[in-house]
């Protein structure tokens, strides 16, 4: 190989390196003044973090050599020596820590002789143990046969006396089986000693075998010893031959460290990038726009969509303040298949800015020392991958905002400050940023916060740190040392390498890596390799970086963990097995109801002894990884996919958890948090998962790069892109709602509660409309307006007075709904006065009385299958005479129950038309108005209806609808009712019913609503599913009650709450497209009639509470007493509980119900629970 001449200083000086080992970026390292290059102090190689088995010694210095010397000098001697100086050093640091290998293998092997042979003797003496045992119970048999013998003697000598000794000869035949029973004994504690001889015999064998097998491997350990130091011996004095040749130091302008990228160039990809991501600013530059809007261009061009709709400006063509905009700032193809998502879910709504010239900071309106970010111009994407740059006229207000930081993209400079301290929710920040790509908090983050195994490492940071790193940091595997200025430093950091290297942690591994700590060393190769033995090498290494670097950088200090190997080669395989790394690569996003999603996993693979990081190879799917590194059983692979889902939304549950306690400063803004991160991880040789290292973007993009290789190949669209859209749009539509004057039509009770802790939660300005001028929500909304409203058949009247109440104070609401069962016709004519959107009040005037609404359904004949299939035939009931005129159209047994009922008060199964009369009669004295029994729906009358029994299993469907558009679907199992009044007793989310028979529940409930005229809004609808379909029960114009709201929350991340206001507000709710269960609640009911004593004076409630306080269980109440009601009852409280399987849930469940006394024989749990399989 030639040599080329490389500037090394000032002008005439030059040293050489190979031809072939000098890339771009070489050039701008060894000749600073070469045209086209640019100086950074480190190069691109290994990456923080990238583990792998150890590479040679650490690179040499290359000293220049003086001025004068001849070109010729300059090109051979120099380089010749130090390249044999370090094949040398290398080599002979190899062969010493083979020799220090081998020796230490051949003491293992003869202690393993030792062992085995102490084996044998054991395993000989258990043989004679065991041959003693056998005579001994031979004998045994011998005795008891002999005992036998004698006791039927005696039996018959008894028999013969039986007048004299009957009692006695009783006695006898007792011995007699006793005696045959221990022959029986004997005999089969003969075989068992048998088969344990012949055990010990073959476990004899195969210690020898063993024994004769670690003889022979010292032997060859012993060989090879003396090889190794024939070899060491050689090559020392060579390496002091070669060294004498490069006495002379290097001088300040001759760089004292060169990356692994000189011996393998380009393998460091995209991810070389100079300390601190300086570059030019490209601020209002056109020619950066420019490139940006052509590589975007291009980008589409490759998915084959079309080229971007350059929009003339239009006045007028701005957005308003109910509109959203998601806002993506910088690198067209960083975010661009999340884009093209966002923009098919909403069109328009996904906005991309390329310049700095496109948005403006202006002081925000609402939050006070924030800013709001407009956009005068920008792509804007929508259904079929169609995109337009459009000019915003007036601008758009951003309402989530992403920027792509840190991507090494020179133009991109001008996002981390376009997006610092911004109104609306952001995505992350510049400071985030760092924070996540710092090696040193990245590490104690995993090991302290996420309790994840990672590589043993000391970090040594200076002072000014001080304040970036929290007080105490350290963690498992894990220290920090500041270092103060001053002669103490060195000292310190030998005695802290020495606690280090001879600590406790290092004990299992062999190599430590050195290399510099702090965000702007990211993706950088200034790394070197040191045995654990060489402590003296490492403070070396550890001193001359802390003296290079700046004050707010480290120096890492961290174990080389050993890659998983893979299996050996076929016996004959004449290929070799070279050593390969596996690299583990998550994308992680902050969810629905603010949970770390796992969104994908890619693998990377590359050789052990060098770095294998992001760009360095192309992804590959985690299953056919591990399938490749020998974990070929099914259930192994599924269990280490699950151990890395729970590492990985750990580590950005415990990254929240730390950004939560850093100042809006720190932050990069009050509203930034981390939403996408990415956690790298390495498979050890125990196959054990090893966390490395957190960042921001690189998993990103190494994962949507996965995902459109899989597409080029046939395989389906990947969820990553759907997750990270459907997040952001969720993000954005939280930030719309915030400050909007919601008007609420009836407080409820204590089951809904939770509608304050939203309100407050989400920023919503509730204007409360109550008929209890006591009521405790009073002072927990904007405004209470106390009116009312309990005779509902006078609501026409009681909304031009609702709306005249808000005129008057001056309250001009964005939207107006109700969640209470009585209030939803009140509310929907109160919006039809205010033009408010919602569903017509015809409408749910008939959804609201039942007998109207099956009636309704049994008119509508259109459809495939039409409504009326669902409906269920039913008369109303106001006299004894609509009963005997009932009892004609309606089969029995039938179901009595109030007209406008809720809660299941008055439902009771009937058998004949006596029983009607019967019941009738009770429920029309006891039940007359809304004060005999509050909450259901007396205020509308006490008409009943008679109704079809029909059989099958009961199940609540929550649906959202916008326009007549279903957005979310959630089925959820309900346990057998408590007859004759049908009281609910058990439920279950996610449902047991397989997909096809949820998918015919759902259409049938959406038909039903549509039918009725329910286009907008959250609805409730009861149904039975029998063998014949689904069949309807009623519809509840409004969100589900009771616990249905918690556990959907719980289950899925989505809010029926915050979707019910998001339609009220005429927008379309962002809801999961695909949901997936996060867990499986199942729960039971409790009655004061059965449980008020167990949970008043039993303490069971107390100890619920206790229990729900430290997330072990949900307890959702329905009333604040527990006392009984008599015939017309309702369960009082829910109680829950959660668990990776349906299956387990129901397990804790009813455990925790026989542990309170829950359970009892009159009130049968796990009868209950039986019904979820």
């Amino acid at each position: 190989m030639g040599t080329a001449p490389v500037s090394a200083g000032g002008a005439g000086q030059c040293r050489a390196v190979p031809i072939g080992r000098v890339t771009p970026r070489d050039k701008g390292r060894l000749c600073p003044g070469a045209p086209g290059t640019a100086p950074g102090p480190r190069g691109g190689g290994a990456e923080p973090g990238a583990q792998g088995r150890a590479v040679a010694a650490p690179w040499q210095p290359l000293s220049p050599m003086a001025a004068t010397a001849s070109p010729m000098a300059a090109t051979a001697s120099p380089i010749h020596c130090q390249s044999r100086v370090s094949h040398c050093q290398s080599h002979g640091s190899h062969c010493q820590s083979h020799g220090s290998h081998c020796q230490s293998r051949v003491i293992h092997c003869q202690s393993r002789v030792i062992h085995c042979q102490s084996r044998v003797s054991h395993c000989q003496s258990h043989v004679i143990h065991c041959q003693s045992r056998v005579s001994h119970c031979q004998s045994r048999v011998s005795h008891c046969q002999s005992r036998v013998s004698h006791c039927q003697s005696h039996v018959i000598h008894c028999q013969s006396h039986v007048s004299h000794c009957q009692s006695h000869g009783s006695h006898c035949q007792s011995r007699v089986s006793h005696c045959q029973s221990r022959v029986i004994h004997c005999q089969s504690r003969v075989i068992h000693c048998q088969s344990r001889v012949s055990h010990c015999q073959s476990h004899v064998i195969h210690c020898q075998s063993r024994v004769s097998h670690c003889q022979s491997h010292v032997i060859h350990c012993q060989s090879h010893v003396s090889h190794c130091q024939s070899r060491v011996s050689h090559c020392q004095p060579h390496g002091s031959h070669c060294q004498s040749h490069l006495s002379q130091p290097p001088t300040s302008a001759d760089p004292a460290w060169v990356g692994p990228e000189a011996l393998s160039p380009g393998w460091g990809g995209e991810e070389e990038e100079t300390p601190g991501g300086d570059g030019p600013d490209g601020s209002g530059h056109s020619d950066g726009a420019a490139r940006a809007y052509e590589r975007l261009q291009s980008a589409l061009r490759r998915e084959g969509l079309p080229r971007t709709e350059e929009r003339p400006e239009e006045p007028g063509a701005g957005f308003g303040p109910l509109d959203m905009t998601v806002c993506i700032l910088g690198s067209p193809s960083t975010f661009l298949p999340v884009l093209l998502e966002g923009g098919s879910r909403c069109p328009g709504a996904m906005v991309l800015c390329l310049s700095p010239a496109w948005v403006t900071r202006v002081p925000s309106e609402s939050s006070p020392g924030s800013w709001s970010l407009l956009l005068s111009r920008g792509v804007s994407f929508g259904r079929g991958g169609h995109s337009a740059l459009e000019t915003f006229t007036p601008p758009r207000r951003a309402n989530y905002v992403l920027g792509t930081y840190g991507t090494g993209d020179p133009a991109g400079g001008w996002v981390p400050e376009l997006t610092r301290d911004l109104d609306c929710p952001t995505g992350g920040s510049e400071p985030l940023r760092r924070r996540l790509e710092d090696p040193v908090l990245g590490r104690w983050v995993l090991a302290a916060r996420a309790g994840l195994a990672v590589p043993p490492c000391v970090a040594f940071v200076g002072g000014a740190r001080r304040g970036e790193l929290p007080a105490g940091l350290r963690g498992p595997g894990v220290k920090v040392v500041r270092m103060e200025d001053g002669r103490e430093a060195e000292r310190a950091v030998r005695e802290e390498l020495g606690a280090f290297l001879g600590g406790a942690d290092m004990e299992q591994y062999g190599e430590v890596a050195v290399r510099p700590a702090g965000w702007r060393w990211r993706g950088s190769g200034a790394r070197s390799t040191h045995g654990k033995a060489e402590g003296a090498a490492v403070a070396r290494a550890v001193g001359a970086r802390l003296r290079a670097l700046r004050d707010d950088d480290g120096v890492l200090v961290e174990a080389l963990v050993p890659s998983a190997r893979r299996p050996a080669p076929p016996p004959r395989s004449p290929a070799p097995r070279l050593p390969m790394a596996l690299r583990i690569c998550t994308l992680v996003c902050r969810s629905w109801g603010d949970r770390p999603q796992l969104c994908q996993v890619s693998c990377s693979v590359g050789r052990a002894e060098a770095p294998v990081h992001h760009g360095a190879a192309l992804p590959q799917g985690l299953d056919s990884s591990l399938q490749h590194w020998g974990v070929l059983a099914p259930e192994q692979r599924q269990a280490l996919a699950t151990r890395l889902r729970a590492a990985a939304e750990a580590t950005m549950a415990a990254v929240l958890a730390t950004e939560a306690e850093l100042s809006p400063e720190q932050r990069g803004g009050a509203r930034a948090h981390t939403d996408i991160m990415g956690v790298d991880f390495l498979l050890d040789d125990s196959l054990e998962l090893v966390a490395l290292s957190t960042n921001s973007q690189r998993c990103l993009e190494t994962c949507l790069l996965a995902d459109a290789m899989g597409r080029a190949v046939g395989q389906p669209h990947g969820d990553t892109a759907r997750l990270l859209a459907e997040a952001m749009l969720h993000r954005a539509q939280r930030h719309l709602v915030e400050g909007k004057d919601i008007v609420l039509i009836g407080a409820g009770g204590v089951s809904k509660s939770f509608v304050w802790d939203a309100a407050r939660h989400y920023g919503l300005r509730i204007h409360l409309v109550e008929s209890d001028p006591e009521h405790f929500a009073a002072g927990l909304v904007e405004t209470f307006l106390p009116y009312d409203s309990r005779e509902h058949r006078r609501d026409e009247e009681h909304a031009e007075r609702v709306t005249e109440l808000l005129r008057s104070r001056g309250l001009q609401p964005h939207a107006c709904l109700s969640y209470w069962d009585d209030c939803v016709v009140l509310a929907a004519l109160v919006c039809e006065r205010l033009g408010l959107r919602c569903s017509p009040p015809a409408a749910v005037r008939v959804a609201k009385q039942k007998s109207r609404t099956h009636q309704h359904l049994q008119r509508c004949r259109r459809g495939r299958p039409a409504p009326a299939a669902f409906a269920v035939p039913c008369c109303r009931l106001q006299s004894h005479g609509d009963v005997e005129r009932a009892a004609g159209t309606v089969p029995f047994p039938a179901v009595a129950k109030l007209e406008f009922g809720a809660g299941g008060v008055g439902v009771k199964l009937v058998e004949s038309p006596e029983q009607c009369h019967e019941h009738a009669a009770r429920l029309w004295r006891d039940l007359r108005d809304d004060a005999d029994h509050p909450g259901i729906g007396l205020g509308w009358g006490n008409a009943m209806l008679l109704m079809e029994y029909v059989p099958g299993t009961e199940h609540d469907v929550d649906l959202v609808v916008f326009e007549g558009r279903l957005m979310g679907a959630w089925v959820s199992d309900n346990g057998p009712t408590r007859l004759p009044a049908f009281l609910e007793t058990a439920a279950c989310l996610p449902s047991c019913l397989p997909a096809d028979r949820q998918a015919q529940l759902v259409q049938a409930a959406l038909q039903c609503c549509l039918a009725c005229g329910l286009r907008d809004g959250v609805f409730n609808v009861e149904l039975k599913l029998g063998p014949a379909g689904p069949r309807l029960l009623e519809i509840n114009p409004r969100m589900g009650g009771f616990y249905l709201r918690d556990w959907i929350l719980e289950v899925y991340g989505a809010d029926l709450l915050l979707a019910a206001v998001l339609v009220a507000l005429g927008l379309p709710p962002v809801l999961p497209a695909r949901p997936a269960p996060r867990t499986h609640l199942a729960g039971v009911m409790c009655l004061g009639s059965e449980h008020g004593a167990v949970l008043g004076a039993g303490g069971a409630l107390r100890a619920l509470r206790e229990l729900q306080s430290r997330g072990l269980v949900r307890l959702n109440r329905l009333f604040e007493e527990t006392a009984a009601d008599g015939e017309y009852e309702e369960p009082c409280l829910s109680v829950a509980c959660a668990a990776e399987t349906r299956a387990g849930a129901c397990l804790r469940l009813l455990g925790l119900c026989q542990a309170l006394g829950i359970d009892s024989p009159r009130y049968p749990v796990e009868h209950f629970l039986s019904h979820f399989k």
